[in-house]
């Protein structure tokens, strides 16, 4: 593994860091948006007094903390690999590169001692896994690995009832950031009740160091922050892309680790771009609310 000087002297001093994965790069989203996507993420995480660590693997490395010149190669190179768990053996002894998805940013992110992670959606129960089982690998991640991970919720192409329900077979806390509401991704409702919510960041961190404080509660916190109202999508119109997605999906073959790309792409196009607008912003939110959560435990643990 190798960190960036400036994570590495960071965690030592116990300053706040703030892992970002880097499938959203590769994966996610066109270049050059990608890239200016990943560094205005970046930039907002460091406007709110944390330090960002972008995780990605080059040539079977692991890297804490990517430059700009790293985050500008997995923009524009081409063949980059989608890397879950299962892959990282192979990807370390093949030395490939590859882009790291929630469950890998997870792992990593906990090898190098960064609690907060910040996304812009989880993978989640897929749409028909009754028949297919096609779950990502993301939802053990976080019944196992000790990261906070912020997000809009679950991507909204997934069935969010059964996620929900996976979740809390799991044991994973889902906590609303000011909302009792679970958020989908493009929209801040969903009509699915949480448990718990937030009043503010200091509340989240709380909740961290409480769950730190006992070997025996190890595991993931999923904190949901919706998307602001003025960046959110026409529900009718994102539901009418995703299930139009979905069957050109079904049609042409799409399984397993292609889907989700698959998805968002044919959605882009399908709203002529703006659910990739949308995409942004919330991401941008989410990386001020992980920021502020992990100053706030930063001063706390």
């Amino acid at each position: 593994m190798k960190i960036n000087p400036e994570v590495k002297k960071a965690l030592e001093e116990g300053r706040p860091v703030v892992a970002l994965e880097s499938t959203i790069i590769s994966h996610g989203m066109p270049y050059p948006r990608n890239v200016e996507t990943a560094l205005r993420v970046e930039q907002t995480i460091r406007d709110h007094g944390a330090v960002p660590a972008t995780i990605g693997i080059i040539e079977g490395e692991a890297i804490v903390g990517m430059t700009p010149e790293e985050i500008e190669q997995f923009g524009k190179r081409k063949g980059i690999l989608k890397a879950s768990r299962r892959d990282l053996p192979v990807v370390y002894a093949k030395k490939f590169w590859a882009a790291t998805t929630v469950a890998t940013t997870m792992i990593i992110a906990n090898q190098a001692g960064i609690e907060v992670f910040v996304t812009g959606g989880i993978g989640g129960v897929h749409r028909g896994a009754e028949k297919t089982m096609d779950i990502s690998a993301d939802l053990q991640e976080l019944a196992k690995t000790n990261v906070t991970v912020v997000c809009a919720g679950a991507k909204a192409i997934l069935d969010l009832p059964l996620t929900l329900e996976y979740l809390e077979t799991m044991g994973v806390p889902v906590l609303g950031y000011k909302t009792k509401e679970l958020p989908a991704f493009y929209t801040a409702h969903s009509g699915l009740n949480l448990d718990y919510a937030l009043k503010d960041e200091n509340n989240a961190a709380e909740i961290i160091k409480e769950k730190r404080s006992d070997k025996a509660m190890d595991g993931g916190i999923l904190v949901c922050v919706p998307i602001p109202e003025e960046y959110a999508m026409d529900k009718a119109t994102i539901d009418e892309a995703i299930e139009t997605a979905l069957k050109k999906a079904d049609e042409l073959g799409i399984k397993g680790k292609e889907t989700t790309p698959f998805l968002l792409k044919s959605i882009v196009e399908l709203t002529k771009g703006d659910s990739l607008e949308s995409n942004i912003k919330l991401i941008l939110n989410n990386a001020k609310v992980g920021a502020n959560i992990a100053k706030e435990y930063a001063k706390i643990k």
